[in-house]
């Protein structure tokens, strides 16, 4: 890839903010102003939000109105709500609220189930009680089944740069997951640095290494977390490297419950600032956006982390 083509290049921007960027926040958000983020987001361009995940509330207490922010969703034909699946039964829930929506005329539910296994058994154990077998078996059955029911599915590998109870996770290991899961043809497939410790000569190379795995046939995903400054540059890196779409959360908020330590997401306000500084269109107004963030960090009564914002 030369340098020029990859600069005419526009991302996709896959706002995690409403699910990724809460569930780690100790106090409750209230479903309505989940839902007016949610309307600001739409606002300022997002069109793929990722916008509850189906867990057990004892487990991420902040995710137990799932059901009521989707039951809440605007009726957008041009955006796509992505629900969090970490097992077949959250792919159940997903389903329901489709069904659920087209009874009681409460939108149209979640287009798309976000698929989740962990390039680590130890992480995996912890955080969806799954080793690496078995979620690969897990998620081969949530692919076919979301597909079944006729909703798109795609699947990230978590803790693809390393895992906080292991250390090290081998790229072969990473790279053997993705092509056990493009086996069964999912919408895209994203590889998570959950905690924060990748770098971008590693991200490059893993990236080059599972495009050329995927040989064009599924596209590529990137989710990054700030826990160590280089969130940013792996960013870059990752473009580099073909990848086209990308999570972030607003404000950089974020965090796994599982993961200690680990902080933020990237934030979608120095992800858009980065791209359209470098002649890359991202399809979002960085002005709302930057909006967004300071009207959300009143709410929580504390500036967000996003570096972008707070120079604005």
């Amino acid at each position: 890839m030369t340098q020029e083509h990859a600069a005419n290049d526009a991302i996709e921007l896959v706002e995690v903010g409403p699910r990724d960027g809460l569930q780690n926040e100790a106090e409750i958000i209230s479903t309505q102003d989940k839902l007016a983020m949610i309307d600001r987001m739409i606002d300022y361009g997002a069109r793929r939000l990722e916008v509850a995940s189906f867990v057990h509330p004892k487990r991420v207490p902040q995710m137990a109105d799932a059901e009521a922010v989707i039951a809440g969703l605007p009726d957008r034909g041009d955006v796509t709500y992505i629900g969090l699946t970490l097992n077949k039964r959250g792919v159940m829930r997903a389903l329901a609220t489709r069904e659920g929506g087209a009874m009681n005329g409460k939108g149209r539910g979640i287009d798309q189930a976000g698929c989740v296994l962990v390039a680590s058994d130890t992480f995996g154990q912890k955080n969806q009680g799954q080793t690496i077998a078995e979620g690969i078996a897990e998620n081969r059955d949530m692919i076919r089944f979301a597909k079944a029911e006729g909703m798109s599915a795609q699947v990230t590998i978590s803790a693809a740069f390393g895992c906080p109870f292991e250390g090290e996770v081998k790229p072969e290991t990473v790279l053997a997951i993705a092509e056990e899961m493009a086996a069964e043809d999912p919408a895209e497939i994203a590889l998570a640095d959950t905690i924060g410790i990748g770098v971008p000569a590693q991200v490059n190379d893993l990236f080059s290494r599972l495009a050329e795995l995927l040989d064009g046939k599924i596209p590529m995903r990137c989710h990054f977390h700030d826990t160590r400054g280089t969130g940013m540059a792996n960013a870059w890196a990752a473009y580099q490297a073909g990848v086209r779409t990308f999570d972030a959360s607003l404000g950089g908020l974020g965090g796994c419950p599982f993961a200690p330590n680990a902080t933020g997401n990237i934030a979608t306000e120095d992800l858009i600032f980065m791209m359209e500084r470098s002649g890359i269109a991202t399809a979002i107004d960085l002005d709302a956006a930057i909006a967004t963030n300071h009207w959300f960090g009143a709410k929580l009564n504390r500036k967000l982390p996003s570096l972008v914002a707070r120079a604005a």
